[in-house]
């Protein structure tokens, strides 16, 4: 299937991946019942864009907190290597999210690891390549809000109640037995999957998939993330800032920024700036905006603002690049 560019996405594709990402399991009569549309535009839509592979919704982890060995890298590299090292690293699985900085010279990952793989990266493989020239590894300090927790803005307040799965209970997450390991890999490749293609992929009854279905979504372990290009929402900038804030008002301002509709992430880390903020903008106007109107009254004394020139892995999936051919007409 050919790819798609960002002017082939209508206002009904863009509403549809906003919906999934509220509820990435969603069936189709419950999007169009939702987005007002009919089941087979649901339908034809989502073949579309998931045959394209511009859209992929995924199975994404809890969110991380202190001591699960989550850093964040900033690895600058000689000209011309930084497409062989940004997917070097987006090949390794314990590396969830990968960007290729403006410029040319640096890339930005995420990596959750252990102690000994951290050290084999950092101080073997990073280290032994001659095309890195420095490498600078922040530790997440405390998660205020991760990229399963954006959404792009597309549908109403009403829309997004109306599709927004029930919270889990209060009760422990389930103990996991090999089945529900099975379903949970099968997920983090495709969280789509209907009950049926995943008894098939496990070996298990139908029935019997459902229900482990249910109980892993009832335990909070079925957050799906949908995995797209930004800029085929609308949002032509992605940029990582990095921020200086006084310690006394380190969580109130995380959280102020966590609850930004353009923000995508945001972490309290070690180094030099002690909380770094994801943010997707329309424009460069709008990070300007974003910069002055909602960083200027937080108090924040510095800021290192460093533009995505490319996001190669999110929540997990490499991503492809856009097509540049123009949209078909009629």
């Amino acid at each position: 299937m050919a790819e798609l560019s960002a002017a082939d996405l209508d206002e009904v594709d863009r509403r549809l991946v906003c919906a999934l990402q509220i509820d990435g399991r969603a069936e189709p009569g419950r999007l169009a019942e939702v987005l007002g549309v009919s089941v087979r535009t649901v339908t034809r839509r989502l073949a579309r864009l998931q045959g394209s592979g511009v859209l992929r919704v995924v199975r994404m982890p809890g969110p991380r907190q202190p001591g699960d060995g989550a850093l964040l890298l900033r690895v600058r590299v000689l000209r011309g290597k930084v497409e062989a090292i940004a997917q070097a690293l987006a090949a390794r699985p314990e590396v969830p999210f990968v960007d290729v900085m403006l410029g040319g010279q640096e890339v930005g990952a995420v990596v959750l690891t252990d102690d000994h793989t951290r050290g084999s990266l950092l101080q073997g493989q990073l280290a032994a390549t001659q095309a890195v020239v420095e490498t600078t590894a922040h530790a997440a300090l405390h998660l205020f809000a991760d990229a399963g927790q954006w959404q792009a803005g597309w549908l109403t307040a009403d829309e997004a109640a109306a599709l927004t799965p029930l919270p889990p209970g209060d009760e422990e997450p389930p103990t996991l037995d090999a089945l529900d390991e099975a379903l949970l890999a099968e997920l983090a490749v495709d969280a789509r999957q209907s009950n049926a293609a995943l008894a098939t992929a496990c070996g298990a009854p139908e029935s019997t998939v459902r229900r482990r279905v249910a109980r892993l979504a009832a335990g909070g372990l079925l957050r799906t993330h949908a995995t797209v290009d930004p800029r085929l929402l609308g949002m032509t900038v992605d940029a990582n800032l990095w921020l200086e804030v006084p310690p006394g008002r380190l969580a109130e301002v995380g959280a102020e920024l966590a609850r930004h509709p353009q923000v995508h992430g945001v972490l309290a880390t070690s180094g030099p700036a002690n909380l770094m903020a994801m943010v997707f903008c329309p424009d460069p106007p709008g990070l300007y905006r974003f910069l002055t109107e909602t960083l200027g009254p937080l108090g924040v004394t510095r800021v290192e603002t460093t533009i995505v020139a490319r996001a190669v892995k999110r929540a997990g999936v490499i991503l492809p690049e856009l097509g540049t051919r123009k949209p078909r007409r009629g």
